[in-house]
């Protein structure tokens, strides 16, 4: 392979996020009934879609518009018009237990950076959201011993498609962006980004289950390579 590193996305790329999603909420909102919070999932879904939405307009760019801890730390405002530390830490806690619990690795994931990292290349995870809560997931995923670097928005004060995310994972390689490829399922986070600082970009699309749109991956949007299986990753890189 003429590269020298291949970056992955995290989230529903090394491992599908709906299920997970809908793991961490269903525990969230048991949280919410044991702490005497007495409502049902459809409210409980109106106060998370309202706290997310709110965060991700105010906060917009950085790791913290996905922070679960603050999401339910302003449902409850919304919710009660309270400042409740002790609810709000239980809330965010029960969601990442509920959705690490849940997690489990694509098939093809483990034989595909065991084949890339014996054909010389170093492997690095970028991605969006908190380090503690990354750090988190590739330890349950058990993928830690197969990966050089991890690099998260909140660390380097951006967010993909931001350039500095995917410099930071290069300058710690001392690789070039000719040299490093960029895989994930997003078309702007993970192919636009990576487009722009001159990387080979992969996008990814057997995580979603969604087909984009020629108008999705126009112009800097349009990755070098497609695949729905990660297992084929070696064969196109090679």
């Amino acid at each position: 392979m003429e590269y020298e590193a291949v970056c992955f996305d995290l989230d529903n790329t090394l491992y599908p996020y709906g299920p997970c999603n809908e793991a961490g909420k269903r525990a969230a909102l048991s949280a919410f009934r044991e702490r005497g919070y007495d409502f049902d999932r459809g409210r409980f879904d109106e106060l998370y879609a309202r706290a997310r939405a709110d965060a991700k307009r105010e906060l917009r760019g950085t790791a913290a518009s996905h922070d679960r801890f603050v999401y339910f730390k302003r449902a409850l405002r919304i919710h009660a018009d309270v400042h409740d530390a002790a609810d709000a830490f239980a809330l965010g806690e029960a969601y990442w237990d509920g959705y690490v619990a849940e997690m489990e690795l694509f098939d093809g994931v483990e034989a595909t950076l065991d084949a890339l990292r014996e054909s010389g290349l170093a492997i690095v995870v970028v991605t969006n959201l908190t380090t503690r809560v990354q750090l988190r997931k590739l330890a349950r995923l058990g993928v830690d011993d197969r990966v050089d670097r991890l690099v998260t928005s909140e660390e380097v004060g951006r967010e993909k498609p931001s350039a500095l995310p995917f410099t930071a994972a290069l300058s710690a390689l001392d690789v070039r962006p000719s040299e490093a490829v960029m895989v994930g399922d997003n078309v702007v986070a993970d192919v636009e980004g990576g487009n722009a600082v001159g990387m080979e970009t992969v996008l990814f699309t057997g995580g979603t289950g969604e087909d984009p749109t020629a108008d999705d991956l126009a112009g800097p949007r349009r990755p070098d390579h497609r695949i729905d299986e990660l297992a084929t990753l070696p064969e196109v890189l090679a």
